[in-house]
């Protein structure tokens, strides 16, 4: 049996439920006890309930929103993952004819906007709760992992699956599985790590118990991971890279279409500033397969930042030759992976923006 606690006027008051436990709900001083069963709509919509003050009456509503008629998206039977399909469009592919890792990051950025939308829990995209509204905090990433089997091409038809769920006291995760839709393969997975931040003061802020029982109602009672695997490189901690870096492209500058609706640079256009710092060779033969990284600092419109490169293996032929700007000055014929270091920083004052890994495979044949 869940409890949910919640604060109602003489007004109507709109609340989601995705349980088959019952639920206490003051209202003028009283308690009402509501079984979901009661309420339930046809399967996979969310479940949402009008609460009337006066007449401590309740009443399912049609959720329903113009942006939802066109969103193919669902939630699954157990209420807390959502699925959504996405077809890989011309300007999306690089010149391979598939997806690009930004494009891949674009896409569970939307599922998950699309997913707490669907729950009717946050209007404004971000998941944010009633009390994080009302005191102006905002999720931001701390850590992001991907990792890419299969590249879609240009026409694939993709299937993302997304959940949320609490981690530890500060903050929260969220998890994707990726699918070729039209054979169910799964050929990607990524899970993300987000910390609370005031959007005034722009401080990190510990996650309240108050926010989070507003969220833990879209949560899975039980863990549950895109990697479950033991020792997984979701989990490997990245060192920080020292100068003098192999690889260097300096003075990048935020556009104005990189901001986002929290006011600061998105987090995809990191990955693409990490990918510019890449030897070109290893463009040219290789495909990423994993990239990890570590948001640890808010980077704005005005910054200029340096994106810096060195190979982690230490016998890898490139890491022998150093070269600046992305170009690279060594033969890799027949080297089949390679691993990098990489470190965004602030050029005027060397701050560290963002550190992280990537992991790159030989390009099969086509």
């Amino acid at each position: 049996m869940l409890k949910l606690s919640c604060n109602v006027t003489n007004h109507l008051h709109t609340f989601s439920f995705f349980s088959d436990s019952s639920f206490f709900i003051p209202v003028n001083r009283r308690t009402i006890a509501v079984s979901s069963s009661q309420l339930r709509k046809p399967a996979l919509d969310p479940l949402r309930a009008v609460i009337s003050a006066d007449q401590g009456s309740i009443s399912p509503v049609n959720s329903c929103t113009p942006a939802d008629r066109f969103r193919p998206g669902r939630l699954m039977e157990d209420g807390y993952s959502y699925k959504e399909k996405f077809i890989v469009r011309s300007y999306e592919v690089g010149i391979n004819k598939t997806a690009t890792v930004e494009t891949i990051a674009n896409l569970l950025q939307e599922v998950a906007c699309n997913h707490v939308q669907k729950c009717g829990f946050s209007t404004d995209g971000f998941a944010t709760t009633l009390t994080m509204r009302k005191l102006h905090l905002i999720w931001v990433t701390a850590r992001m992992h991907i990792e890419i089997y299969k590249y879609p091409a240009w026409s694939d038809v993709v299937e993302i699956e997304t959940w949320c769920q609490s981690e530890g006291r500060i903050g929260t995760r969220r998890d994707w599985i990726l699918r070729d839709s039209a054979t169910n393969e799964v050929i990607g997975r990524a899970t993300s790590k987000w910390v609370m931040m005031n959007q005034d003061t722009r401080r990190l802020q510990r996650v309240t118990d108050e926010v989070r029982d507003e969220y833990l109602v879209f949560c899975p009672r039980e863990p549950r991971l895109a990697f479950p695997e033991e020792n997984n490189s979701s989990l490997k901690k990245i060192p920080k890279l020292e100068d003098p870096a192999q690889y260097s492209m300096l003075e990048l500058k935020p556009r104005r279409a990189d901001l986002d609706m929290n006011q600061h640079v998105n987090n995809v256009t990191y990955i693409g500033w990490v990918l510019e710092s890449i030897p070109q060779e290893i463009i040219d033969t290789h495909e990423l397969q994993v990239i990890t990284l570590d948001y640890r600092r808010e980077c704005q419109q005005d910054d200029i930042v340096d994106s810096l490169t060195t190979s982690e293996i230490p016998d890898d032929p490139i890491s022998k030759f150093t070269g600046t700007n992305g170009s690279a000055m060594s033969s890799i014929q027949g080297h089949n992976e390679s691993q990098f270091l990489h470190m965004l920083r602030l050029s005027e004052n060397g701050q560290e923006i963002n550190r992280g890994r990537t992991q790159w495979r030989k390009k099969s044949s086509r």
